[in-house]
């Protein structure tokens, strides 16, 4: 890539003096993860546009999100995370690349696309300077052939996959003239946003979900002990189909994750095993427009094997995603909220982490009546037990696209333990 150039956009109109909004526990729960999004377009989309003109429309979209552009303070007293809404803006990137789509996406192997999509969005975090960190990065990159790649960089303390997704489809819908339905802000009172927690006279453990880590500062990154490494590989439906009949189940993510599960727990060996799994799915309440700007609304599930993993038949793993899990997203808030949103967790990756993005709108950030011809999304930060994203697949096919984040050596041998299976 060349030719990058950096600029900010935020609202039209001025969010109002000293309005904040302080986050809540289960999102700063989730500030050491990142989402990193890339939506890929034929030319059609963006032909003849110059960049003022895909920037005019953002202006009034980011009316509507004064949160996302804002930036970070600490509460004197307590040093709380806080979001002080002052208008300073998404970062904008633009660059350029020397090839066209089709040869840009030639490289859909193991790993040669995962690999190369880093350089079309960005890998900044929050920090080490809180006040000057924008929260959300977008980047436009333009292919030889008139194709684009739009990026996306979100923190994950402001939402969840459904939220930032849900931003992503506003700036079409206000690009193409449309009304999105997202509240206007208005400044909450931070005190009301805690959750109230009781002391308990037993000491309190933290919940399965989470991993407590070592203090970050105002770095706000986890990096694990070992290299990860994220790989993308399609499941066709006929092979669904087959995988759905043979454990006569309707649905597809729990299957999909049952045989992820048994295959990661074969290459860790019976020692290592990964007995507990974290599942993460969109809330069953639509929870969009309540009046809440950050929404991590997603459900935090926590499935528990007894049995050797390895050693199981599909079938009971798919019960235990199905039927007999915990929810834990009160624990989490609880454990943040003892230490008044100062103590740093991983959640993604502190047990081998399924993401079901079934039921997203990837392909809803339809741009000048052009849908993308390919959406991709991964989390950074990740533990290292890994995490797996099921997304749907292009053109609206029963199949599913799996992203999976694991350590570089289980990286390169899931995709094999796949085969075996016939999944891949």
């Amino acid at each position: 890539l060349h030719g990058a150039k950096l600029s900010s956009v935020g609202p039209g109109n001025v969010s109002g003096f000293n309005a904040a909004v302080e986050p809540a526990g289960i999102d700063l729960a989730m500030k050491l993860h990142y989402l990193r999004g890339v939506y890929y377009f034929e030319r059609k989309a963006f032909d003849g546009a110059t960049v003022q003109e895909v920037k005019d429309p953002m202006f009034e979209w980011l009316n509507r999100y004064p949160v996302q552009c804002g930036r970070f303070r600490r509460e004197e007293a307590s040093e709380r995370p806080y979001i002080k809404c002052n208008d300073c803006g998404v970062r904008f990137i633009e660059a350029a690349a020397g090839e066209t789509l089709d040869e840009w996406l030639e490289l859909n192997d193991d790993d040669g696309l995962m690999l190369r999509e880093k350089l079309l969005f960005s890998g900044q975090i929050i920090g080490p300077e809180l006040t000057f960190s924008p929260l959300v990065y977008i980047q436009l990159t333009k292919f030889r052939c008139g194709g684009v790649a739009v990026g996306l960089s979100w923190a994950h303390i402001l939402g969840d996959l459904f939220s930032a997704i849900k931003f992503m489809n506003d700036w079409a819908r206000t690009a193409s003239g449309l009304r999105i339905d997202q509240p206007i802000f208005k400044a909450q009172d931070s005190a009301n946003s805690k959750l109230t927690i009781e002391p308990k006279k037993k000491a309190f453990e933290d919940p399965l979900s989470i991993k407590r880590v070592d203090p970050v500062g105002d770095n706000w990154i986890y990096s694990p002990s070992c290299a990860m490494q994220a790989v993308s590989f399609e499941i066709a439906s006929a092979q669904l189909s087959l995988l759905r009949a043979k454990l006569q189940v309707k649905s597809t993510f729990e299957p999909i994750s049952a045989v992820i599960w048994k295959c990661i727990a074969r290459i860790r060996g019976r020692e290592t095993e990964p007995r507990v799994v974290t599942v993460f799915k969109k809330s069953d309440r639509d929870e969009v427009g309540d009046g809440s700007i950050l929404k991590n609304t997603q459900r935090v599930i926590v499935a528990k094997s007894e049995f050797s993993v390895a050693d199981s038949n599909f079938r009971d793993l798919v019960y235990l995603l199905l039927e007999n899990y915990v929810e834990e997203r009160f624990e989490i808030e609880e454990a943040m909220e003892r230490s008044d949103g100062l103590d740093d967790f991983v959640v993604y990756g502190a047990n081998l982490s399924f993401v079901n993005l079934e039921d997203a709108r990837l392909y809803g950030f339809v741009y000048n009546r052009q849908i993308p011809v390919r959406v991709s999304y991964r989390l950074d930060g990740v533990g290292e037990n890994g995490a797996i994203l099921i997304l749907p697949v292009s053109g609206g096919g029963d199949g599913r696209s799996v992203v999976a984040i694991l350590p570089e050596n289980e990286a390169v041998k899931l995709k094999a333990e796949l085969k075996k299976e016939g999944l891949v």
